[in-house]
């Protein structure tokens, strides 16, 4: 190509003018620039990684109809015990072609039922727990008296109760079967520590199939449920008793344990009195009785349905539901 105009002349004074500018804005140069060069080099890079991403892309198998997937999940809601080889046989029965791993990709995944706590645990096997343990009690003649607790885990029950004032290995093993028996007694026995324990009351011990289990020294927290029945025993009953001797302490206990507190047995049959005045149902309840038997067995039985009530909400820490307690 010719040039057709002449080239434009410059003077001085443009020369130092445009000295004096490139001075003030050393990079002019790169305004003349459409692109720069790394975003060239940038925008090559992601059309390398999307060229190879979409040629490396793998092609796999034809996506599962939507009903097939509807009716798969349907049938693992309906039946929560079939396994993916279940499933799959029944929808072959209807004509559809899938695999099984398809089946089990698709399935309702059923969630698995919550473990048991430690509290539950200890409940299922607390009837194959028998504890036991001593109290001292001083006398009038300031002798120290032995009191054996022999208690059954299950419902708190007291299963043996025996006073004496030199208690040996042989008197405690022996009072341990007369409470337990030979033919129905439990797998486990819990006791401290205590030196009456020895050689001779573990091979009487293990000749009615009992295990033992020792608590850690100076751990009475370990045998929490013996430990709260001496303390019942001595609060309710002991701390208000002068005892004479072994015949008085064998009495005093046997009636404790036969009658429990006085007291208790008192408030509940006033409560049962007034709550068959007061609520319908306890009163449909009392009537109820009070035809079959006595007035005084009718009172005895509310008196006895307020007394488990209240030991299960202690226990499970529910409030009371009369409905469920005079159902």
């Amino acid at each position: 190509m010719k040039q057709t105009g002449s080239r434009p002349s410059v003077s001085p004074a443009d020369r130092q003018f445009w000295v004096f500018a490139s001075r003030l804005w050393p990079n002019w140069r790169d305004a003349l620039h459409i692109l720069k060069p790394d975003t060239v080099i940038r925008w090559h890079r992601k059309g390398f990684r999307r060229y190879w991403t979409r040629k490396s892309r793998p092609k796999g198998r034809p996506q599962v109809d939507i009903e097939i997937r509807t009716l798969i999940r349907r049938m693992s809601l309906a039946n929560p015990l079939w396994g993916a080889p279940r499933i799959h046989g029944e929808v072959l029965k209807l004509g559809l072609v899938v695999s099984e791993a398809t089946v089990s990709k698709y399935m309702i995944r059923h969630r698995r039922p919550p473990s048991q706590s430690w509290r539950t645990l200890l409940e299922n096997h607390a009837a194959d727990i028998v504890a036991i343990d001593f109290l001292t009690v001083p006398t009038a003649t300031f002798r120290i008296l032995f009191v054996l607790v022999i208690l059954s885990h299950d419902r708190r029950r007291i299963l043996h109760t025996n006073a004496t004032g030199r208690p040996t290995a042989a008197w405690t093993a022996q009072q341990l079967l007369e409470a337990v028996g030979l033919d129905d007694a439990p797998k486990y026995l819990l006791h401290d520590r205590d030196a009456i324990h020895g050689a001779l009351f573990s091979r009487k011990v293990a000749s009615v199939g009992l295990n033992e289990v020792a608590t850690v020294p100076r751990s009475p927290w370990q045998n929490p449920y013996v430990e709260r029945v001496i303390g019942s025993i001595r609060r309710e009953c002991l701390n208000h008793t002068i005892i004479l001797g072994e015949r008085h302490l064998r009495r005093v206990i046997g009636n404790y344990v036969k009658n429990g507190n006085k007291y208790l047995t008192w408030a509940f049959m006033e409560a049962g009195h007034y709550g068959a005045i007061w609520d319908p149902r306890i009163k449909r309840f009392y009537q109820r009785k009070k035809a079959k038997a006595h007035i005084l067995v009718a009172k005895k039985a509310v008196a006895n349905k307020l007394a488990r009530a209240c030991y299960h909400m202690l226990k499970r820490g529910e409030e009371f539901d009369v409905t469920r307690a005079f159902s």
